[in-house]
């Protein structure tokens, strides 16, 4: 009998007075709670929603003993009602759950309100007016933050209701307002389409909780989209028929017959575009499906193309004053060209598109500036562009002229959700030069070639070794694999490239052969050192010691090092680095403002990279910003990216992540003076020929290599990747494909 007796749980009950810690993605939290006749405050530990500072909880639980910090009360279940006391409603208005209100604000409304100052707010918020400081505008806000936090809370306990966290609460408000638990409870499915950040598991799983059927028509419909749109995430723009259905039926958790008939009918609707293409690289006949935006983005980057090809030829270059204009160049700036070179040029003048590749210490900057030079010689407007900020600055410091990234080029307008430059409105040039091609995806070099001018020059510029864009797509690798497109490869490595380690180490990675490597105790004045270590844990310790202390030593300030990792978890990934990087590089200061924002931490003077493209703020994936401020009280955070400072809602501060430590694919197109490159057996599945190029290429000074001879060794021989589905080549040789 005893076996079925159980023991009440403990009650306690006390105001929130300060929050240690607290975890959004799964309501983890460890609070201090005050009270009544207790001296001191009691640590609370348990899951909770939405925790305020000055809240009345009501907990049942369990008295625990933690070897490290004590006597704590473990809560199983709780309540909340607002605060009863005077302090206590100061310490929730003063928390920062309503923007706009800090805590001297707080003491002022109290002091006049006293116990009625939550009443006022909530029936009667004119009378703030009588508070110092509280004027018409900011009267409206508090009524609009007060709305705003109260159906957020709705939301968030109609989420915590459904065993979901309450992460995305402000987000989901934000995006449908009044119309929230509406959308979530029609189709729950739309959250993952419209709300970057919330994925497709966790709209299935608020569907399941409201009743969705695992085969329904919505769930099975969603789940396609879903497939399609993870597709683009590893670079694909479109997928087999066997392959679409396959990823569905695993995801799902259904038969691959039963989710096929939603497929047909979602492309009888064209809701997904179903092509069987002539002559394509696919080993059976079967269809691909694509999103149709993408389908048309494919079909529109291939017509820019090709419409170009098809214009009448261009008149024949003058060889003898195009010679001598080439030996005078050399004599103003005593470089000799080479071969290879000189017809990159004439290449360049001679066609109206033309993709020019090659490895580093080949002169592709040299060749650039040239090609430039010679378009000036012609009195013809040229265009400067690259897919990044630091891509851009890169291109304008070795070029001496303008370079914006192509966004900022094409002029976003958020007002009519557009580019200002496009077929209509096109950029005024003659001459559109495009450098770090390899980042080009589909959708970007779309908008990119239907806003240059059909007769213009186009000069496609980039290293056809290093890792493909990360969005979708293999822009710079179909071009070339087409073969109908003019290219042109510069291979010959300049005598003063070849001093760099680096430089020829990476065409040593490029051939399949093993970089020179040089242990610190041999370095003399080589610019590639190789730190090796066995475990991962001798890995953190080293690239902490090489960050602080080494490279600074050298010369090298915060700004000029970066770190650089095959992937995001592990002790070696992204994330562990980061947190021990922040906390080596920008500790916690008193004046130094910081928050969580779930298990992230945030601080004053962190170096951030933004995640996705956000044409609101004219932020874009890959941009890399420091933290100037954070306002608590507004729930602001300001970033400054290059000359502009961007203003970021606490709630969208999940597209930001910090930047100490970036993997290999996000550092494409940026150069740093000294890197610090992390390749380790531990991360055997990333570990290829080309992502170890791309790393070390991004080194202009220096390069640090921490890691193992296996894993090096893994990544040079490893030069399998893995196909992209694409069709762009295709669509560029065969008129019979819709381009």
């Amino acid at each position: 009998m005893s076996d079925l007796l159980t023991t009440p749980l403990a009650k306690l009950t006390g105001i929130l007075e300060r929050i240690t810690y607290h975890n959004d993605e799964n309501g983890y939290t460890v609070a201090r709670l005050a009270v009544e006749g207790m001296r001191d405050l009691v640590t609370v530990v348990g899951n909770f929603s939405n925790p305020a500072v000055g809240e009345q909880l009501l907990c049942e639980g369990s008295w625990i003993s933690h070897r490290e910090f004590g006597r704590q009360f473990s809560v199983e279940r709780y309540s909340t009602s607002k605060p009863a006391t005077v302090f206590a409603i100061e310490k929730y208005l003063g928390s920062g759950l309503i923007r706009g209100v800090g805590p001297v604000m707080a003491r002022r409304m109290v002091e006049i309100f006293g116990l009625d100052t939550l009443d006022i707010i909530e029936q009667d918020p004119e009378k703030l007016l009588r508070v110092q400081g509280i004027g018409r505008q900011r009267v409206n806000g508090i009524k609009k933050a007060w709305h705003d936090q109260r159906e957020i809370r709705n939301v968030m306990l109609y989420l915590q209701e459904k065993g979901v966290s309450a992460l995305y609460a402000v987000k989901i408000y934000k995006n449908y307002g009044d119309e929230s638990l509406k959308v979530v409870e029609e189709n729950p499915y739309r959250l993952a389409q419209d709300i970057w950040g919330i994925g497709f598991k966790t709209a299935d799983k608020i569907a399941q909780q409201i009743g969705v059927l695992p085969d329904s028509r919505l769930r099975l419909r969603a789940g396609l989209l879903h497939t399609l749109s993870e597709a683009t995430n590893h670079g694909h723009v479109c997928l087999p028929q066997s392959k679409l259905l396959a990823s569905a039926s695993e995801i799902l958790g259904c038969s691959e017959e039963t989710i096929s008939p939603y497929l047909q009918e979602m492309a009888s609707e064209n809701e997904i575009i179903a092509e069987i293409l002539p002559n394509s690289r696919s080993l059976n006949q079967e269809p691909d499906y694509y999103h149709p935006a993408l389908y048309f983005t494919e079909v529109g980057l291939a017509a820019q193309i090709r419409k170009r090809m098809a214009l009448q030829p261009l008149k024949p270059v003058n060889e003898t004053k195009f010679n001598a204009w080439l030996a005078s160049q050399e004599l103003t700036t005593g470089f000799s060209l080479s071969e290879e070179q000189k017809h990159a040029v004439l290449l360049a003048l001679s066609n109206r598109f033309l993709v020019l590749t090659g490895g580093p210490g080949t002169g592709k900057t040299s060749v650039t500036n040239l090609i430039a030079k010679a378009f000036e010689a012609r009195r013809m407007r040229i265009v400067l562009v690259s897919p990044t900020g630091r891509a851009a600055r890169r291109l304008s410091e070795v070029t001496g002229r303008e370079a914006l990234t192509i966004h900022r080029a094409l002029k976003w307008d958020p007002q009519a959700r557009k580019f200002q430059h496009d077929e209509e409105n096109p950029l005024e040039c003659d001459v559109l030069i495009a450098d770090e091609v390899s980042m080009l995806d589909e959708v970007l070099a779309n908008q990119l070639m239907k806003a240059t001018p059909v007769h213009a020059h186009v000069l496609f510029i980039g290293d056809s070794d290093q890792l493909p864009s990360v969005g979708a797509g293999s822009v710079l690798g179909d071009l070339l694999a087409s073969g109908v497109v003019p290219s042109v490869r510069l291979t010959q490595v300049f005598r003063q490239a070849q001093k760099s380690l680096i430089v020829t180490s990476a065409h040593r990675i490029r051939n399949g052969d093993m970089p020179h490597l040089v242990k610190p105790s041999n370095r003399g004045d080589s610019n590639l050192i190789w730190v090796e270590i066995e475990e991962s844990e001798e890995g953190i310790a080293q690239v902490l010691k090489l960050a602080r202390r080494t490279l600074p030593a050298l010369g090298y300030s915060r700004e000029d090092i970066q770190i650089l990792t095959p992937m995001h978890r592990g002790s070696l990934g992204v994330g562990y680095l980061n947190e021990q990087l922040q906390e080596a590089l920008n500790p916690p200061q008193p004046e130094c403002v910081e928050f969580m924002r779930g298990s992230h931490r945030y601080r004053e003077k962190d170096r951030v990279i933004q995640l996705v493209n956000n044409y609101d703020k004219l932020v874009f994936n890959g941009d890399i910003g420091v933290i100037e401020k954070i306002s608590r009280t507004d729930q602001l955070m300001h970033v400054r990216f290059s000359d502009t400072l961007v203003e970021y809602d606490f709630a969208d501060c999940d597209e930001l992540q910090l930047a100490y430590a970036l993997s290999i694919h996000k550092s494409q197109g940026s150069e740093y003076r000294a890197v610090i490159l992390v390749l380790h057996s531990s991360q055997f599945m990333m570990l290829q020929r080309n992502l170890l190029y791309t790393g070390l290429t991004r080194a202009r000074d220096i390069c640090i290599l921490v890691g193992d001879m296996r894993a090096i060794g893994r990544a040079v021989k490893n030069n399998k990747t893995v196909r992209r589905h694409t069709h762009l080549a295709e669509r560029l040789v065969n008129s019979a494909v819709p381009a």
